[in-house]
């Protein structure tokens, strides 16, 4: 293996040597990764859904790591917690957190086919993840929550927030698919 001189080159030369361990080493960092930012909550005394960095990690999951690897990470993700593992937001278990691995899915599989060269597509790819996610939250908050008021309770509130962090994980990912091709 020939070094390279800077940092971001020997990323390069080691992410091009992909590797089963390598892969499983990737899938439980982003899992670790989605793990911590569950613990970022901002919880809203108007619904029980709080804002959480989860979304973030998710979508920045699947468009570093593409689908197949994406879905495994949230798969990974979600044994952790059901293991007992303090991974979910507020220790939440409930079933709305299967939207990540759809959503992962989703955008890996759009950044495979070159969602991910400009910013248009690679929003476009991750609002695809994100309908994802809120299709099953929904679904879940239906449960609970009258149905007049499932998009007032758990949809409208986030949509800011969700913007923003959709927006810093195109403006991440991109550096880090540039990255894993090798420049």
């Amino acid at each position: 293996m020939r070094v390279e001189a800077g940092s971001s080159a020997l990323v390069r030369q080691w992410v091009g040597q992909r590797t089963v361990m390598g892969d499983i080493g990737l899938v439980l960092a982003f899992s670790l990764l989605i793990g911590l930012l569950a613990h970022l909550v901002i919880p809203l005394p108007f619904t029980p859904v709080p804002v959480t960095g989860q979304t973030f990690g998710v979508l920045l999951t699947g468009a570093v790591l593409g689908s197949r690897l994406g879905t495994a990470t949230l798969l990974a993700y979600i044994v952790e917690g059901l293991a007992g593992l303090p991974v979910f937001a507020a220790g939440t278990r409930g079933p709305a957190t299967y939207g990540f691995v759809v959503a992962a899915f989703i955008v890996g599989w759009l950044c495979e086919r070159g969602w991910d060269r400009d910013t248009p597509r690679i929003v476009a790819a991750m609002i695809a993840g994100e309908a994802a996610i809120y299709f099953f939250g929904l679904l879940w908050l239906a449960r609970f929550v009258p149905a007049p008021k499932l998009l007032a309770l758990g949809f409208f509130p986030f949509l800011l927030g969700d913007a923003v962090k959709l927006a810093a994980a195109a403006l991440a990912a991109g550096g880090g698919r540039r990255l894993a091709r090798g420049g």
